[in-house]
């Protein structure tokens, strides 16, 4: 029989699925009163000894949650992610998290911004101000978590990694950590368009620079002290299917793109704040996604980049007390 447990007013049970690195918090009906938000399903992985330690954890909030620990979504896969941490909290690469696996109600609104061919679109904005100020107040008040942004990151693929991008550079008082996997900044751009056009040179389809998804965050990239750090990736098999001749190839130009505005136009560094990845042998599903996690979580998460971080702060603070 499962164990269930109410906290902060919503009803969820436990269940521990064996994984090395932790058990599960699952909110099957999660709502928040005096809020427009639907009921939705939220995983809470929480590390092994998060019951018996003192320690405080950052979080993941993920996208897509109804794939990331259990198979789901259209295709049955998973990104297998208790597997990942408990590899990786084995060989102490990382340290401990807690990944808020978030599950989608209707994906194709939630996670795009501008039109698109199939579906409704246009929930994006709504959607991210619910993870920063609905989810996030939840999870923080009533886990033991690191509240502070820079330990807080948004990730996801895909249409999902377009919705943790924006979130990022949306909310930067509450996320400063963004993993965008073969996101779609294509949409909105390339989302209407014949693909007979896409060999057309010069920007016919349209810049990112002046896109919809840009001008949303242009204060919080402009601003070093409020920009998150950023990865992306994208694959480079453009066999299988339209998922990949198509909808990899997307993500490949504008990530590629976006890249070179992050740098140029932004002023972001390689290995300081922005982390990229071409994949040769990845491809636009949930093996790849899931084969590169380990890169993600260990620039984030890893020791040095921890300590990295700690003495950042503590420089910060030794700059304010000087001033």
């Amino acid at each position: 029989m499962a164990e269930t447990f109410t906290i902060g007013g919503q009803n969820g049970w436990y269940h521990d699925e064996g994984h090395w690195a932790g058990y599960f918090h699952t909110y099957d009906d999660f709502k928040v009163d005096n809020t427009d938000s639907r009921p939705r399903t939220i995983h809470v992985f929480l590390p092994r000894d998060y019951d018996y330690s003192h320690e405080s954890y950052p979080v993941i909030y993920m996208n897509d949650g109804d794939t990331a620990f259990f198979y789901g979504g259209s295709y049955y896969k998973t990104w297998n992610m208790g597997k990942i941490l408990s590899r990786l909290y084995v060989t102490n690469q990382i340290r401990r998290v807690i990944v808020v696996a978030i599950c989608p109600l209707d994906r194709n609104y939630e996670y795009t911004h501008a039109p698109i061919k199939e579906g409704k679109w246009g929930g994006l904005e709504a959607y991210s101000d619910y993870i920063a100020r609905v989810v996030k107040s939840f999870i923080d008040e009533n886990y033991r978590t690191l509240v502070n942004p820079d330990s807080s990151m948004v990730l996801g693929s895909s249409h999902g990694g377009l919705a943790a991008f924006y979130t990022a550079i949306k909310h930067p008082e509450q996320f400063r950590c963004v993993a965008a996997l073969s996101p779609s900044f294509w949409v909105g751009l390339d989302s209407m368009i014949d693909p007979e056009f896409f060999d057309l040179p010069g920007d016919f389809l349209g810049s990112l620079e002046y896109s919809a998804l840009i001008i949303a965050g242009l204060k919080t990239l402009e601003n070093t002290q409020l920009r998150p750090k950023i990865y992306l990736d994208w694959g480079l098999i453009r066999e299988g299917g339209e998922h990949n001749s198509f909808i990899e190839a997307r993500a490949t130009v504008r990530g590629r793109e976006m890249q070179d505005l992050l740098i140029n136009k932004f002023g972001y560094r390689y290995g300081e704040n922005l982390f990229v990845v071409e994949d040769p042998i990845g491809q636009h599903n949930e093996e790849s996604w899931s084969g590169r996690m380990e890169t993600v979580l260990q620039n984030f998460f890893g020791w040095p980049a921890l300590m990295k971080q700690l003495l950042e702060q503590e420089q910060q603070v030794v700059k304010s007390s000087s001033c």
